[in-house]
C-alpha cells in the first residue's frame, strides 16, 4: 500500500528561504490572474520531501468547473518521457536488456525496411531515424495493429547519425520493449516498479476511469508565433509543432488518457512528478529509503550520449542522455533549463508549458503543470525560464553558505 508523500515542516526546516518561495507563489497567482493559462500548480521538493506546493485558477474536468488544488491531476505530456525510459533503466538494470541490443532482436516485427540497426540506446536518445513515424494513441491495445505499424515505418537516415525529437514514435516501440522484456503491461511495470515503490499515488500511465473528473481538462490559450519573429530568435519549429495543440485536444477523452502514451501521457499533480526526481537525486531510494535504481544505474543513465550532435531546432548541442536531457553548456536555456541552473540539472519539459527538472547542485527538484497549452513556444520559453530561475532562488542561501 503506498504512503503519503513526505513532506517537510517548512521552507526553512529545507534549507528554503522563505520570502523567495513567496515570490515565486506570487508569480504563479499573477500567471492565472493575467488570463495567460486558466489554471496551473508547481512543487518544490528536497532532502526526499515536498517543500512547496502550491496552485491556482480553475479548470474544467468531466464538465464541470474546479478550482485548482495541489492534488489535481493535469496532463504531463512530453515529461512522460522520463518515467518511460526509466522503466527501460530498470529492465537494463536487470540485465533483461542491452543499450546495445538490436531492436529487432527483441521485437522481430520491427525488422523492415532497414530497421535492423537501430538500438536500444537509439531510442532513448532521438537517434533512431523514424522521428514522425505514424501511430494512432488508440491503437495500442490492439496488439496486432500496433506490431503492423512498428512493421510499416521507414528510415528518414541511418539511426546514430543524426538527432531529431521523436515526439512520440520511439517511446511507443521502448513500450513494447518493456512488456516484451519486463513480462508484463507497461502501465503495470511502471505502477508496481517505479509509482508503488516511491509512493507516488496520484502519479498514473495510463488512467484508471474512476480518476478522470480530477484531471484538468487541455485549454488552447496564447496565438501562434509570426515565423519572422521566430526565426529572429534561432529557432526552427516544424509545421508538426505549430499545429501540436489541436491534437493535444485529443488527451481530454478518456479514452486516450486510459492508453497512457509512452511519449506523453502522464497524468500526476507536480508533488509526486517532484518526488520522482527525488528519487533520481537520492542515488535510485525513495524517501523511506527503498531503493529503486541501483546508483551506476542512474550514472550511465544521466551520461550524455548524443555527442557532438545537434538539436535542428535549436541548432545546438543536444546533450541528451538516455531519456532525460542535461543542462550543460551556457545554452542550457535552449533546452528548457534556467541559466541559473547548473551543468549537471536533468530532466525534460512538456508540452504546453510542462517543467520538470532535478539539480544536483542544490538537491532540489521543481514541476510547473498547467492546462493552458500555449501555442506560442516563445513565451513558454521566457515562462520557463522564469520560474525555472525564481524555484533556484529559494535555494540561494544553501547554495552560497
Amino acid at each position: 500500500m503506498s504512503t503519503p508523500l513526505a513532506r517537510a515542516d517548512s521552507p526553512e526546516s529545507a534549507g528554503l528561504d522563505p520570502a523567495a518561495v513567496e515570490k515565486l507563489v506570487s508569480r504563479l497567482r499573477a500567471l492565472v490572474e493575467s488570463g495567460a493559462v486558466p489554471s496551473a500548480q508547481f512543487a518544490i521538493a528536497r532532502n526526499g520531501c515536498v517543500v512547496v506546493e502550491a496552485a491556482a485558477g480553475e479548470f474544467r474536468s468531466a464538465g464541470r468547473l474546479q478550482s485548482a488544488t495541489p492534488r489535481s491531476l493535469y496532463l504531463a505530456f512530453s515529461t512522460t518521457k522520463a518515467i518511460t525510459s526509466s522503466a527501460v533503466w530498470l529492465l537494463l538494470q536487470d540485465g533483461k536488456l542491452g543499450i546495445s541490443d538490436r531492436v529487432a532482436e527483441h521485437i522481430p516485427e520491427f525488422d523492415t525496411n532497414g530497421k535492423r540497426d537501430v538500438l536500444v540506446e537509439h531510442l532513448l536518445t532521438h537517434t533512431a531515424g523514424f522521428p514522425v513515424a505514424p501511430f494512432d494513441a488508440l491503437e495500442w491495445d490492439d496488439r496486432e495493429r500496433r506490431l503492423e505499424r512498428f512493421s510499416e515505418w521507414r528510415l528518414d537516415w541511418v539511426p546514430g547519425e543524426r538527432f531529431q525529437y521523436h515526439g512520440l514514435s520511439s517511446m511507443w516501440v521502448l513500450a513494447e520493449l518493456i512488456e516484451r522484456a519486463g513480462g508484463q503491461d507497461f502501465r503495470a511495470f511502471i505502477r508496481k516498479r517505479i509509482a508503488e515503490p516511491l509512493g507516488l499515488v496520484d502519479f498514473y500511465v495510463g488512467l484508471p476511469s474512476e480518476v478522470n473528473a480530477r484531471v484538468a481538462d487541455i485549454e488552447e490559450v496564447g496565438d501562434a508565433p509570426d515565423p519572422e519573429r521566430l526565426r529572429t530568435t534561432g529557432l526552427s519549429v516544424s509545421a508538426e509543432m505549430m499545429g501540436a495543440d489541436r491534437e493535444m485536444l485529443r488527451y481530454n477523452r478518456p479514452e486516450v488518457r486510459a492508453v497512457g502514451v509512452p511519449g506523453g501521457g502522464l497524468v500526476a499533480n507536480a508533488s509526486s512528478l517532484a518526488m520522482f526526481y527525488q528519487a533520481l537525486l537520492s542515488g535510485g531510494c525513495a524517501s523511506d529509503g527503498t531503493r529503486v535504481w541501483q546508483s551506476e544505474t542512474l550514472r550511465e543513465a544521466l551520461r550524455v550520449r548524443t555527442g557532438d550532435l545537434v538539436d535542428p531546432m535549436t541548432r545546438q548541442a543536444a546533450n541528451r542522455a538516455l531519456g532525460v536531457v542535461v543542462a550543460g553548456d551556457e545554452k542550457r536555456v535552449f533546452r528548457a533549463f534556467s541559466p541559473e541552473n547548473s551543468p549537471a540539472a536533468f530532466g525534460h519539459a512538456g508540452a504546453g508549458g510542462q517543467i520538470a527538472w532535478a539539480d544536483p547542485a542544490s538537491g532540489v527538484s521543481f514541476v510547473f503543470l498547467t492546462n493552458g497549452f500555449d501555442r506560442d513556444p516563445l513565451e513558454l520559453g521566457l515562462r520557463g525560464i522564469n520560474f525555472s530561475s525564481a524555484a533556484i532562488r529559494c535555494a540561494k542561501p544553501l547554495l552560497s553558505a
